[in-house]
């Protein structure tokens, strides 16, 4: 039983077989952050949210490779946000940032979560930010200082 099975039985679409298999694996190891990370992902995959958090929170905890850790933070993130924890998918997503400052996915997940909180002015600040910085449309870079610049006080008129 290993990892790479689970990985495999999820490949093939079987992902509570695998889910069974990755719950047994973590008991055995459960100090292991990508036996958790992987785990966290499957619970999330099945829908089964509430059950995927812990396993996130120890996949945080412990050392995973860079591109996991940023997934585990958004996952993590979203889950919360999904479960209407608010206050903690917030708090998750900044982690998150401090580890990865570019992470844009993650800027627009807190986004999201800002508006649920009833933040709309910076949700929509920060959404404008990422867009100025990413977008491929040739006319909206064109227009990318304004976007910017109406980015830090979108409700600022004249």
């Amino acid at each position: 039983m290993s990892i790479k099975l689970a990985r495999q039985l999820r490949r093939q679409g079987a992902h509570e077989q695998a889910r069974d298999l990755l719950v047994r694996l973590v008991g055995d190891r459960p100090e292991d952050a990508a036996l958790n990370f992987e785990a966290a992902c499957v619970h999330d995959y099945l829908g089964r949210e509430a059950e995927a958090v812990p396993y996130y929170v120890r996949a945080i905890a412990g050392p995973l490779r860079p591109q996991a850790l940023r997934s585990a933070y958004l996952g993590l993130g979203s889950t919360y946000r999904a479960l209407c924890r608010y206050a903690d998918a917030e708090r998750t997503l900044q982690g998150g940032l401090a580890e990865f400052p570019d992470a844009n996915e993650l800027k627009v997940f807190l986004a999201m979560t800002l508006h649920n909180l009833g933040r709309s002015k910076e949700a929509v600040e920060a959404l404008l930010r990422v867009l100025a910085s990413t977008t491929g449309d040739k006319t909206l870079r064109s227009y990318g200082n304004a976007i910017l610049f109406y980015a830090e006080d979108v409700d600022k008129a004249w």
